[in-house]
């Protein structure tokens, strides 16, 4: 047998046995069909991956190309009117084969699966869970706050000084600045994007002073601009667009659900996390966060 041939089968079995130690010192259960099948699956493959690439290399070597050119070319070169080599044909065969076993036989899909047992029993809890929690109270958004958003917001929810959203305050005035002049779609309000450059110089700030002191007092000629989309009132008529008078529950569960850029980085989306009960419970806790 070719010298390059015994080599790529003692590498082969070399890496067959290290797979074996490793599969022994993670504990896989070798008792179990699944798992010998693919102990042996990856025993197949490693023989058949050495021993081709081993013969392919020693034929490159001594063989020299030979039989009928193809009557097309491309730029001179051209190709043989080769068969298949058998071993590559018989190959693919048998895994067509194999495939269709192991889908029907081997692990057919109404077989047992831990995931989808796992899924099952997750499935289960979540409706026991809004079940007993059907009701959206502060308690639970209080505990749900404490684990989730505290750790960017502060347990105070005052922004840990100006690192993340100040809960405790609705805006600041270089927030409402910064919307102004860059506009803002990242909520996903029915109203849709608010276009950047809606105000400009003493308007813009006039806007953002007002807004920022909690739209107290006379609004500027120039809010007009705003309460197109947010109301007269700022309260961003019944949701189709951002209240800017306070932190209501349609704001809180939209950037839950859609996540935010912030100051310390891109908050991320919470939708698969939180059931709709948690996030309501977290903004009715939200909104008792002031000074």
């Amino acid at each position: 047998m070719n010298s390059l041939i015994v080599k790529a089968l003692a590498f082969s079995g070399v890496l067959i046995i290290a797979t074996f130690v490793v599969m022994k010192q993670m504990n896989v259960n070798l008792d179990d069909p699944i798992n010998q099948l693919t102990f042996l699956g990856a025993i197949v493959i490693a023989v058949l991956s050495f021993g081709v690439s081993a013969k392919y290399i020693n034929q490159m070597k001594t063989d020299k190309a030979e039989g009928e050119l193809a009557k097309e070319n491309w730029d001179g070169i051209g190709e043989y009117k080769n068969e298949l080599p058998p071993g590559w044909a018989y190959s693919f065969l048998a895994t067509m084969i194999w495939g269709i076993w192991y889908f029907l036989v081997g692990y057919p899909l109404n077989a047992f699966s831990q995931v989808g047992q796992y899924n099952e029993e997750v499935k289960a809890y979540n409706e026991k869970f809004q079940e007993h929690h059907k009701n959206p109270n502060k308690e639970m958004g209080e505990s749900i706050f404490l684990v989730q958003c505290a750790p960017c917001h502060g347990e105070t929810g005052d922004g840990l000084s100006g690192k993340a959203q100040d809960f405790t305050s609705r805006f600041t005035k270089e927030q409402v600045l910064h919307v102004i002049k860059n506009g803002q779609n990242q909520l996903k309000y029915p109203m849709g994007a608010m276009p950047a450059g809606m105000a400009a110089g003493a308007d813009a700030e006039a806007i953002a002073t007002y807004v920022a002191n909690g739209m107290k007092g006379e609004a500027p000629a120039s809010f007009v601009a705003c309460a197109s989309c947010h109301g007269a009132d700022g309260k961003g008529m019944n949701g189709m667009s951002p209240n800017l008078a306070e932190y209501d529950e349609t704001v809180v569960v939209n950037t839950l659900k859609n996540g935010k850029k912030g100051n310390i980085g891109a908050m991320p989306s919470f939708n698969t996390m939180l059931t709709d009960v948690q996030m309501k419970s977290l903004s009715a806790y939200i909104s008792t966060l002031k000074q």
